[in-house]
């Protein structure tokens, strides 16, 4: 979260209703905010005492933030949402049986959500749509929606991905690159009730071609081993 403190609170007692007996954790990193966002996630854990709050020393990014909250996490299943109440917790218990369930193939390590119906502005509806075009064509990742914030993965595969900054947009062409299988879900999406977005099309313009040649080259120089048996 960075500058969340007007939805920080609700979005924490959303997560744990949704998930409700289940045992689990709940981390929510600040990514050193100046708005209270801090103070308000400390309120907010008397009344759920299964969060843990982390807190950058500087404003590190979104990449960085969930990389903290992975490597912080005591499960071996972690699910990822955005700060910013869009994404909606009542869907984290589909994928987390998607994940899980029986006749899954061994190697699936994560299931992606896809937002069917975006609740943005339609200029970031029409860069996304570009973008996630362009990517999936060069990557080969088979995502039509990348960005969507709320995933579902094992902590293990997760570990193994190469960490940079902007690596949560690439996350099924990493987990592909490392030989696990990704599958996605179509998930809700809200407008955004509380802050503003901390993004903006040119702003995401000005990393993406370099991020993408970067990935691209991260996946050219991959070597698998095509499983790997203890003798």
């Amino acid at each position: 979260m960075f500058n969340e403190a007007g939805g920080a609170p609700g979005l924490i007692e959303e997560i744990a209703n949704a998930l409700g007996a289940t045992a689990h954790e709940i981390i929510a990193v600040d990514d050193h905010s100046t708005d209270g966002t801090s103070e308000a996630l400390l309120a907010a854990r008397a009344r759920v005492p299964q969060l843990r709050v982390l807190a950058h020393g500087r404003n590190a990014g979104q990449s960085r933030a969930i990389r903290t909250g992975v490597l912080a996490a005591r499960a071996r299943i972690v699910a990822t949402l955005d700060g910013d109440g869009q994404n909606d917790p009542a869907d984290l218990p589909s994928l987390v049986d998607r994940l899980t369930r029986a006749d899954a193939p061994k190697t699936l390590a994560m299931v992606g959500g896809e937002r069917r119906k975006r609740r943005d502005s339609a200029a970031k509806r029409l860069a996304s749509r570009i973008a996630n075009r362009v990517r999936r064509s060069l990557l080969k990742d088979g995502a039509i929606d990348t960005g969507c914030g709320l995933k579902v993965f094992y902590r293990e595969a997760f570990l193994r991905l190469p960490a940079f900054d902007h690596m949560h947009r690439y996350l099924p062409a990493l987990m592909a690159r490392e030989g696990f299988l990704v599958e996605f879900s179509p998930v809700n999406h809200r407008p955004r009730l509380y802050g503003r977005s901390k993004y903006t099309n040119l702003g995401r313009l000005a990393v993406a071609v370099r991020d993408l040649a970067g990935v691209m080259w991260l996946i050219d120089r991959s070597r698998s081993p095509n499983g790997i048996s203890e003798l």
